[in-house]
């Protein structure tokens, strides 16, 4: 297990309080973050969240979609001093496992070739409440739950606040604007700066469902891979939870002859789940019922630009850049955009409007190649893993990684288990992409493979950078 980071707070001359009350809107993974991080730099903080405290009251199901942890999202929990908490609620998982559909036992397609290469599925409400409780440690950080803000006046340096059967106005500082895809505040920051959010949204949904654990509390199924059911225009997920169930996602189309609008009544979605996942339908006595007790949910990427207004206000996490979540980077973008924007702060204590403007122009670019590969991961997931040549070049990456591992990663295993930016993992992995297609064109196994002509090819490629110092494979169990 990993040391834990101390969260005692480190005074390094911040100005933010100087200006007035320095104000976190959202308590989610990345609010909550960053208010630790703003705390350790010697803010007095104050979170506004809309919703109840998740530590003390049940959040419904059907829109939890567990998390995939991964590097990025873990180098924020050590440095804020709480991946030991986190170890305990997270189950590593080493691979896909994927569920073909004839009749075959399912299949470990491995994340990598080093055995920290897993990701760890993790719930999103324990995550959170973790770090709320971290945030509260700290002394500095006071959270006031079921107070939405609804507007800001940045002339009048005031937020509007609604709590239950009340409107409040109180003054503002500096605001960090973590309220999530759906921002109240994003127009407002966006607008001050010229800029503007487009949002793209997905013609396919999801619904989630539970698969519950065995007698005894043990899982149904190998508690290790993240479970897929490819099913080329759809697909069906499954994660572990550490009380021996797992949270299920269907991903459909939300229009055709196989999409939501099929399952319209309790005989078409048995019909469906039988000729489709045959062998899931067993695991889940009450899946019909589920199904339609369970909301749907839509999917959709946001961009936007202009993420600050002058020392103001900034936009963070989901509220700056929200993402489908078919590459398990949703949570991790945000809490490394965290870090990202207390590093900028740090650097420029005297400056907040500088700090921000150069936070937008180092993540932006990165936030937009995670975005794309994200869309790009959800084809690979529902089809690709099925395809021969996706195979071959798969197989092929992770024996050229085991040669070359100063040269070659896979792009899933830059975006998954390093710290690298994700526009230069999308940079290389396109310049990896055409070798891999060279060295295994009209090839049908690896063996056929060309491995003098992959060295010369992999010689070409520049040396993968330096590891982040806190990316420690140790950093969680696996």
């Amino acid at each position: 297990m990993a040391q834990p980071v101390s969260t005692t707070v480190e005074l390094v001359g911040s100005a933010l309080g100087d200006r007035g009350p320095v104000v976190v809107v959202g308590a989610g993974p990345a609010g909550a973050s960053m208010a630790v991080y703003l705390a350790r730099q010697g803010c007095d903080v104050t979170v506004y969240e809309s919703r109840p405290d998740i530590r003390r009251v049940d959040i419904g199901a059907g829109r939890s979609i567990n998390l995939a942890l991964a590097t990025r999202g873990i180098v924020p929990l050590v440095e804020v001093g709480v991946i030991d908490r986190v170890e305990a609620i997270t189950i590593p998982m080493r691979g896909r496992m994927i569920h073909a559909g004839d009749s075959t036992e399912p299949v470990l397609q491995p994340y990598g070739t080093r055995p920290h290469e897993v990701i760890h599925s993790v719930s999103r409400r324990d995550l959170n409440a973790i770090l709320l409780d971290a945030a509260e440690a700290t002394g500095r950080v006071s959270i006031d739950f079921e107070s939405s803000v609804r507007a800001i006046d940045f002339d009048a340096g005031t937020l509007a606040v609604a709590t239950p059967g009340s409107m409040r106005t109180v003054p503002f500082g500096t605001v960090f604007a973590a309220d999530g895809a759906g921002s109240e505040l994003r127009r407002a920051i966006t607008a001050a700066d010229g800029g503007a959010a487009e949002v793209d949204w997905l013609d396919h949904g999801y619904k989630e469902l539970e698969i519950p654990p065995a007698d005894g509390g043990r899982f149904r199924l190998d508690p290790h891979g993240l479970h897929i059911w490819p099913r080329g225009e759809f697909m069906l997920i499954a994660l572990p939870n550490p009380e021996g169930d797992f949270t299920a996602t269907l991903f459909a189309p939300n229009e055709g002859e196989r999409s939501f609008a099929s399952l319209s009544d309790p005989e078409a979605v048995s019909l469906f789940f039988k000729e489709e996942f045959g062998d899931f339908v067993p695991l889940v006595p009450d899946l019909v019922e589920q199904f339609f007790e369970n909301p749907a949910g839509r999917l959709a990427t946001m961009r936007c630009r202009g993420w600050s207004a002058d020392d103001q206000a900034v936009l963070l996490g989901d509220a700056a850049h929200a993402i489908v979540p078919f590459h398990g980077q949703g949570m991790n973008l945000a809490m490394e955009s965290a870090r990202a924007l207390d590093r900028r702060l740090r650097d420029r204590p005297d400056d907040a409007a500088a700090a921000f403007a150069a936070f937008e122009a180092e993540r932006k670019p990165n936030a937009d190649a995670i975005a794309d590969m994200a869309l790009d991961n959800y084809v690979e997931m529902r089809a690709g893993v099925v395809d021969p040549g996706y195979l071959i070049r798969r197989e092929l990456a992770l024996e050229l990684q085991r040669r070359h591992p100063d040269r070659l990663s896979p792009r899933y295993n830059m975006v998954m288990f390093s710290t690298m930016p994700y526009a230069e993992a999308a940079a290389r992995a396109a310049r990896q992409g055409e070798i891999l297609a060279e060295l295994t064109a009209g090839r049908v196994s690896l063996a056929d493979v060309d491995m003098d002509r992959a060295a010369e090819l992999v010689a070409r490629l520049e040396p993968l950078p330096e590891p982040d110092p806190l990316a420690r494979p140790d950093a969680l169990s696996v």
